[in-house]
């Protein structure tokens, strides 16, 4: 029988095999230890990011807070108050504070232990989360322009509720301004804007008519080709007048002092012959800026193009030797010399607030050749009644007499066949005590412009219902035109808005309870959707303090 040796090979490739797959666990082991060291680590990075983010976010918060010039208690103090507050347990490391007679600067450093899980495994026992930040508030040259509406629409809560917006505005943007850097000019407008006689002055205005208070210009669609407002260029002054109130289209006489059919409303008038709405020189007076702004009164249209394009003419470089004029001449203070300044200076920026409640609405004007000068009309110095002279298109029956006195003619029968005649005389009518050769001032403030087209054209040359209709309407038609159409005024006003955004004017834009063609208008004026509020009712008190507080440039500054 044969004998076999031993299974010792077969045995010692068994051990083998265990043996490796003992190897294999450890091996497994180490990875897996491995792993979890490395996903521990990263756990701990992770950490510390976490740690270090939040750092950042309480130092910015506490610098940008601590720099605000409106700030009154200590800078260091106001950014501990904030790290101690975190709950991060912040170790700052450092506090700068830099205050200079217009701005603030506030730097901060702090340290932030993460507390690491792992990473002491391997020999790191700190791993510090260190974050950084510093913030400034500088008031730099500053040009501000409220372009503000008073029309009629404003009237009650909303010209009240205005009035507080932009008084709080100006304490706001001024309340820092301790080196003179900051200007607020102030620029009302309804149907036109009222410049007043300082400013009216400086430019090239025709058709004078001497209206005290009364400094309205009609500008050109011409001038709306610059930023600026040439003061060169002649421009009207628009008719102390009664344009939009009616008279009764009766065949009667109507006496010339029928105070609702006849007589000139003071309060109709598109540029009114007082102060309170007229515009408001530079200034950083906050009693003066407030006082203004409180006299506020609404009244009249809405033409939102003029009062931007004033707003910014007066903002606009070309605009800068009439400043030194009006310096010279104490009407501005002197230290606002070199202003504007240039839309390329770094160290200047230059704003609009444009604000309505409203929308474009046309409206008529006193053409040129019948604001001033001597007219054909004639008032006796006794009783006060007019009659009117034409020298041509009289109707047959008044024969050669040149003078038509209406309240000699006091119903239809006298402006029927031979009767006409009842109305027209040789002379004009003196009552007995003299009469006066009136001038178109004399005339606008005293009649109402549909009185004067009723009774003193319309029922002299028109012997019919229909004739006297076509002489009322070609008598508005020669005295009135209309100043600009809707779609006019919305295009001038882009127009504007776009020069002045083109050349680095940062445009607001508050819609305070308009409706929509307004909101549109606003909007698309703004800089930018974040430029544009959409107010209503206490609402622009807060468009206001956003908009005061952007203009104070805090910011991060690294």
């Amino acid at each position: 029988m044969t004998a076999f040796p031993p299974r010792r090979p077969l045995a010692a490739l068994a051990r083998f095999t265990r043996d490796e797959g003992g190897s294999l666990i450890v091996f497994a082991l180490v990875l897996f230890l491995l792993m979890a060291m490395m996903g521990g680590v990263a756990l701990d990075v992770m950490k510390r990011e976490a740690r270090q983010t939040a750092l950042m976010n309480t130092l910015d918060r506490a610098t940008l807070a601590a720099a605000a010039l409106t700030q009154d208690l200590d800078p260091e103090s106001v950014v501990r108050d904030y790290v101690n507050k975190s709950g991060l347990g912040v170790d700052l490391q450092e506090i700068t504070v830099v205050q200079s007679v217009n701005g603030r600067s506030v730097a901060a450093k702090g340290v932030v232990d993460s507390n690491p899980l792992f990473l002491h495994l391997i020999g790191i026992d700190k791993f510090d989360a260190i974050g950084g930040s510093a913030a400034e508030q500088r008031i730099t040259n500053v040009e501000i322009v409220l372009v503000l509406d008073v029309s009629g629409s404003m009237s009650g809560a909303k010209i009240a509720n205005l009035r507080t917006a932009a008084s709080e505005f100006v304490q706001t943007v001024l309340a820092g301004d301790t080196d003179n850097r900051v200007s607020i000019t102030i620029v009302p407008y309804n149907a036109q804007v009222n410049l007043g006689p300082v400013l009216r002055a400086k430019y090239n205005a025709a058709n004078q008519h001497g209206v005290a208070n009364v400094n309205c210009l009609e500008l050109q669609s011409t001038l709306y080709g610059a930023p600026g407002i040439s003061r060169t260029t002649s421009i009207p002054m628009a008719a102390f007048a009664d344009v939009t109130n009616g008279t009764n289209q009766t065949t009667s006489y109507v006496a010339w002092n029928n105070s609702s059919y006849a007589t000139m409303l003071t309060s109709a008038p598109f540029c009114r012959n007082e102060t309170r709405n007229i515009v408001r020189l530079p200034s950083n007076n906050v009693a003066t800026l407030q006082s203004q702004i409180n006299a506020l009164q609404a009244g009249g249209n809405t033409s939102i193009t003029l009062g931007m394009k004033w707003g910014v003419a007066l903002l606009d470089p070309t605009a800068r030797g009439m400043y030194s004029e009006l310096i010279a001449a104490n009407q501005i203070p002197a230290y606002y010399e070199g202003r504007p300044y240039d839309y390329t200076d770094t160290e200047a920026m230059k704003v609009v607030v444009l604000m309505t409640d409203g929308e474009h609405v046309a409206h008529n004007r006193i053409n040129d050749d019948y604001k001033t000068g001597t007219s054909p009309i004639y008032r006796s110095t006794g009783d006060g009644n007019y009659s009117i002279r034409f020298t041509t298109g009289r109707p047959a029956a008044a024969g050669t007499n040149q003078y038509w006195v209406p309240h000699l003619c006091v119903s239809n029968a006298c402006m029927t066949g031979s009767n006409v005649a009842e109305g027209w005389r040789a002379t004009p009518w003196n009552s007995g005590a003299g009469v006066t050769q009136q001038t178109w001032q004399q005339v606008w403030a005293g009649q109402r412009l549909s009185w004067v087209a009723w009774q003193l054209y319309a029922r002299a040359l028109g012997t019919s219902s229909s004739a006297r209709s076509t002489q009322y309407n070609n008598a508005i038609n020669l005295l009135s035109s209309t100043y600009a159409a809707v779609n006019t005024m919305n295009s001038s006003l882009q127009t504007s808005c776009n020069q002045a955004k083109a050349n680095g004017v940062i445009v607001y834009g508050i819609a305070f309870e308009a409706p929509t063609n307004g909101q549109q208008q606003i909007s698309g004026c703004a800089s930018s959707p974040a430029h544009y509020f959409d107010a209503q009712g206490l609402e622009i008190q807060t468009a206001f303090r956003t908009i005061a507080n952007s203009i104070s440039q805090l910011r991060l500054t690294q």
